[in-house]
């Protein structure tokens, strides 16, 4: 009888020792086509409760799961979900393919970083926008690339004329002449065509943007001391590729871009056009117009040879022709008549060509050479004034790229020379002549799983200004649950011109030569910091989070200040200028949306004013959300901007307001139609303060700090007859 007991509890000790077991899992996701690791796929036990993310080889970790049978389900945003059952402890590997669907998330490599590293394994921030958002706002502006910076966080459009438009870019709250503005790492936009090249670039062609803020020295110069920009431009498939897109607005505008590429096995091609006719158009009635009467048209064909697998050959031709001219409506429209005298009118002509050559040495090093010539032309006319010049530019670079599995590094050397010729029955001679030498190295080191660090140094020479020293510097630090971070800094400098924004505002009359002798080149230093965490709330929702800080310090800043005989002259600052601050980007995804959230903090104080005043015309809070719904079938946007408080020169505070815009747009077979409703409040500045000043013949411009075109309605179709997903 007690061997019977004594067996029964030997058996009932051996199950509840069974029952009990646990074992540790692996799960390892990756792509279905290429089967690459999935970085941030997540795998849920439903019943248990528990789920994590993959690391940076696409393996999910579990400890002390229950042996037995469950239901498991992989998910990752862009990719199919996958809902099955597995044994634990299983006798195979657990591994699951996920096979990609529309709106995918593709690993990003990033081209202003000149690495092929994913935006996720560089230390320096970069951010990025697809060609998703691109289209989205072409669709909203598709007559230049305006609406794509406007609503990038930090980012403000400054517009210093009403008649003419242009428009020069701000980051963080520094003038645009500390950014560099780049299309396929080449710096053709800048100087004398600054306040117009916003203007004069077409999206449609664009795959997409980069953007730096802060000192980005190391591989693109000294101009970059706010940051850069680099759009990427679209290459050709083998599968061709036809884009037509026609708009019309209310505000009396029409838009025309194509868009062609197509490869083979040796040569590629891509072909780009754009037309834009706008007609004067005064929405308050005041007699001058807010926007100018424009005819611009814009090509852009590209030729590339691909000799062999490791050799890429490709030449491009950029060329505009822009005619805008703003002011008295009745002039513009009818000519000169008593009172009705005062217009502004830029006639500019750009041409520029791009030549790259790159071949793949071994599997792990590579050369390029690169070489741009640029051409601008631009006559600006108002009344009893013309301001008539040229400018041409070079930029010729060679690199080497040497990617291990550890260490990434690139070592390059390049010149620059700029040559601004103004026409010879000039008043004044402002001629400008520089030449810049550069030589630099760059590299990227993997210190563990979690630290990778970035170091830089250039060197630059100015014929007039002597030796630049540019070092640089980043840490990023990322683990295994969605959280990264990232610091960095360096330093800057900007070679002296007369293209800036006080000039442009004053159409450079009067404005005085640059004197080499007595000015200075504005110097910097900048440091980021910021961290990143991304996750899933559940299955179907996505969250994430990007908090930046950021300080910038210019010393030597170039001012321009008035003489005792009319006169306007160049000084460099007595003391600093002070840029602080924060942006905060959220975003959520649930299915077909998507939500985003942002706010800057923007701090930028002049020191060398008595009580260092907020810079004017740089609010210090602004904020903005935008609701997104995508489907096979639809798109539809709804976006609310906040611009805050400002300051005008002379101490003046204008009023925040906000701004808000709706985008509707259907998808067929062959292409999809869409209207748009830009600012369908009508926020414009003329409600709050006047945009123009009498006398009517010889107006005063007060300065831009909000909207001047107000309201404007669009409808449009886009026509894709192939190299297009079908849409039912």
């Amino acid at each position: 009888m007690n061997k019977y007991i004594l067996s029964i509890k030997l058996m009932v000790i051996l199950c509840l020792s069974l029952q009990a077991q646990t074992s540790d899992i692996q799960i390892k996701v990756i792509t279905d086509d290429k089967n690459e690791p999935l970085i941030g796929a997540t795998a849920y036990f439903e019943t248990l409760g528990k789920g994590t993310v993959t690391n940076f080889d696409g393996i999910a970790e579990f400890t002390e799961i229950p042996d037995g049978q469950y239901q498991i389900i992989i998910s990752f945003l862009g990719f199919e979900t996958i809902e099955t059952t597995i044994q634990i402890p299983s006798n195979t590997e657990l591994l699951f393919k996920l096979k990609e669907v529309g709106n995918q998330l593709d690993a990003v490599v990033l081209q202003s970083t000149r690495s092929t590293r994913t935006v996720k394994k560089i230390p320096t921030r970069i951010e990025f926008i697809g060609a998703e958002e691109l289209g989205e706002k072409a669709i909203m502006n598709p007559t230049n690339i305006s609406m794509v910076l406007r609503e990038s966080t930090g980012i403000q459009m400054q517009q210093t004329s009403l008649s003419s438009g242009s428009t020069n870019i701000r980051i963080q709250g520094l003038d645009g002449r500390y950014t560099q503005l780049l299309r396929d790492g080449f710096p053709l936009y800048g100087g004398f065509s600054s306040g117009l090249s916003i203007l004069q670039i077409p999206p449609l062609d664009l795959k997409q943007f980069e953007i730096i803020k802060g000192s980005s020295s190391t591989l693109y110069g000294g101009g970059a001391i706010a940051g850069l920009v680099n759009m990427v431009s679209k290459t050709p498939d083998e599968e061709p590729t036809l884009d037509i897109m026609l708009t019309q607005t209310q505000g009396l505008g029409s838009t025309a871009n194509i868009f062609y590429s197509k490869r083979n096995e040796k040569f590629g091609v891509s072909l780009y056009g754009s037309g834009h006719y706008q007609k004067a158009f005064d929405p308050e009635d005041d007699g001058f117009s807010n926007l100018p009467k424009t005819t611009s048209i814009s090509f852009n064909p590209k030729l590339f040879y691909y000799p062999s697998e490791k050799t890429t050959v490709w030449l491009g031709l950029n060329g505009t022709y822009d005619d805008r001219i703003g002011g008295d409506v009745i002039k513009i429209e009818s000519g000169e008549d008593g009172i009705h005298q005062y217009t502004e009118e830029n006639i500019s002509k750009r041409i520029s060509s791009q030549f790259v050559y790159q071949m793949q040495l071994d599997s792990i090093s590579s050369l390029q050479f690169k070489n741009s010539i640029s051409f601008f032309d631009r006559n600006l006319a108002v009344t009893d004034f013309n301001f008539d010049g040229r400018q041409t530019n070079t930029f010729t670079e060679f690199t080497y790229n040497r990617e291990s599995e550890r260490t990434d590094w690139i070592i390059g050397s390049n010149l620059y020379t700029s040559n601004f010729d103004e026409n010879d029955n000039a008043p004044l001679k402002r001629d400008q002549k520089d030449v810049t030498f550069g030589v630099f190295a760059n590299n990227i080191y993997d210190i563990s799983d979690n630290w990778i660090l970035e170091t830089g140094l250039r060197t630059d020479y100015n014929t007039d200004f002597g030796f630049f020293v540019l070092p640089r510097i980043s840490l990023l630090y990322k683990n295994n649950s969605g959280f990264s971070s990232r610091i960095g800094g360096g330093l800057g400098y900007k070679i002296p011109d007369i293209f800036i924004e006080e000039a442009e505002y004053i159409n450079f009359e009067n404005v005085l030569a640059i004197d080499k002798s007595t000015i200075d080149p504005e110097r910097s230093y900048g440091v980021n910091f910021d961290f990143n965490y991304q996750t899933r709330l559940t299955n179907e929702i996505g969250f994430s989070v990007n908090q930046l800080f950021y300080v910038t310090v210019i010393n030597d800043g170039l001012l321009l200040n008035s003489t005792d005989n009319n006169f306007f002259q160049f000084e460099n600052a007595p003391d600093k200028i002070f840029s602080k601050g924060a942006e905060t980007n959220i975003k959520f995804t649930y299915k077909d949306f998507r939500w985003f959230l942002n706010y800057a903090l923007i701090n930028t104080k002049l020191d060398y004013l008595p009580g260092n005043p907020q810079k004017p015309l740089t609010a210090k809070h602004n904020a903005g959300s935008v609701i997104m719904y995508e489907s096979e079938k639809w798109r539809i946007g709804y976006e609310t901007y906040y611009t805050g408080k400002q300051f005008l020169s002379n101490g003046t505070e204008t009023t925040d307001f906000v701004t808000m815009g709706l985008l509707l747009m259907r998808n067929f077979k062959l292409g999809s139609v869409f209207v748009n409703f830009e600012n369908f409040t009508d926020r414009r500045q003329s409600r709050f303060s006047p945009l123009v000043l009498p006398p009517h013949e010889n107006p005063v411009f007060p300065e831009i700090y909000a909207p001047t075109d107000g309201f404007i309605f669009s409808v449009g179709l886009i026509i894709k007859p192939f190299g297009n997903e079908d849409h039912d």
